[in-house]
Order: C-alpha cells, then sequence, then structure tokens
C-alpha cells in the first residue's frame, strides 16, 4: 500500500520542527508537497536499498534536462491512474508535461493521445506515457505519428521486451487492466530498460523504412 504525502503534510512537518522529509518506494510524494517542502527549506530524501538522493537536487537538474522530459496523458477512464503516476515520476525527478485529461470529465481519447505523441514525435519530450480503459486506442492513435514507437503493456515482461527489442518511445497503459502498483512497475522497468541493438536495431531501422514510405510519401 502506497502513502500519499501531500503539501499538507509538508507544512504540518515543517510546524513541528522537522529539517528532513524521508521518504521510499512506499510514498508517492504529489509535485506541490515537494514544491512546498522546498519554499520551505526543508530536506526532502528517498531512501532505497541502502543509498539516499535528495530528491530536490534531482529535480532542479532533470528540469534543466530535455532528456528528462515525460509528456504525460489520459482520457476520462485513465486520469485517476494518470494522476498517480505523474506524483510518482515528479517524485523520481522527471520533468513532466501533463496534457490532460484534468479531471474525470468525459474527454475523447483520441486528442489526448495525439497531443503526447506530438510531444514525442516533435522531440519536446524524451518519452510519452498514455492511459485510457485499455491503453489500446491510445497506443493505435500515437502510432499515426512519425518517429513514434507506442508499446501498450499490461506487465513488467512486456515493457521490458519493448524497450529492449523496439525501442518503444510511448508507453499505453489500461486503468481497467492494471492496478496502481502494477502500472508503477511496469513503468519504472519502462523507463530504466535499454534498447538492446544488434539483431534489433536492424528491425527497427526496417520499421522506419516502412513508416518513411507509407507514412512520409
Amino acid at each position: 500500500m502506497k502513502r500519499l504525502l501531500t503539501e499538507n503534510d509538508v507544512r504540518k512537518a515543517e510546524k513541528e520542527g522537522t529539517s528532513e522529509i524521508l521518504v521510499d518506494d512506499h510514498t508517492v510524494l504529489t509535485p506541490s508537497a515537494l514544491d512546498v517542502a522546498r519554499r520551505l527549506g526543508l530536506t526532502v530524501k528517498w531512501e532505497r536499498k541502502g543509498f539516499t538522493r535528495l530528491l530536490g537536487d534531482r529535480v532542479a537538474k532533470s528540469s534543466e534536462k530535455k532528456a528528462m522530459s515525460i509528456s504525460v496523458g489520459s482520457d476520462h477512464a485513465g486520469y485517476q491512474l494518470k494522476e498517480y503516476l505523474k506524483a510518482a515520476l515528479a517524485q523520481r525527478g522527471y520533468l513532466v508535461i501533463d496534457r490532460g485529461a484534468f479531471s474525470e470529465a468525459s474527454v475523447d481519447y483520441p486528442d489526448i493521445a495525439l497531443q503526447v505523441a506530438q510531444d514525442v514525435s516533435q522531440r519536446r519530450a524524451w518519452r510519452g506515457i498514455i492511459v485510457d480503459g485499455a491503453g489500446i486506442g491510445s497506443a493505435i492513435v500515437a502510432n499515426k505519428l512519425p518517429g513514434v514507437r507506442a508499446a501498450n503493456c499490461a506487465s513488467v515482461a512486456a515493457a521490458k521486451n519493448s524497450r529492449e527489442h523496439n525501442d518503444a518511445n510511448i508507453l499505453t497503459l489500461g486503468a481497467g487492466m492494471v492496478d496502481e502498483a502494477t502500472a508503477l512497475q511496469i513503468v519504472e522497468v519502462w523507463l530504466t530498460t535499454d534498447f538492446a541493438g544488434g539483431r534489433h536495431e536492424r528491425r527497427v531501422k526496417k520499421i522506419l523504412k516502412i513508416e518513411r514510405r507509407y507514412l512520409r510519401g
């Protein structure tokens, strides 16, 4: 079970005289909580497997690096999971570009998926993550754009494969297919798995050749 740490929790800690806040893999720190902590002069540390990282320093550096930016989006069905993942990504030091939805009011997934795919296709973002009910429709939309290789993953194994074999740059998730904990595991593996190259690079180049022929004319 994840613990949500909000800006109210940070303000309460500051009033109690706390100078630093420790979080771990079982804590989700909201972006606003991190901002408030930095404004109040509190140190936020993430402890994991024997080492400690200063979250504020990581965020400051990553915000200057385009390579760390991730465009995220969802329809109404994926809104809650998108918000959960957005907070987790910010906690881990990524610069998050949120393309909506911004509530659970009904929206059409193609509109959101297009915006995220454009960010990746036009290199405004390093990677993209899109959440809808099943993750399938958003993947179909995203793959219409040049340079996009979107993979719909419902397991850690699929996420790892999509990066190692396909060099996928957009991940789509189904809010009705995975729970929060599984989704976060998928995202973490997907973001940290490198493209294997070798024979897989030859095959990805063939994908690009097909794209140039049929999408770009």
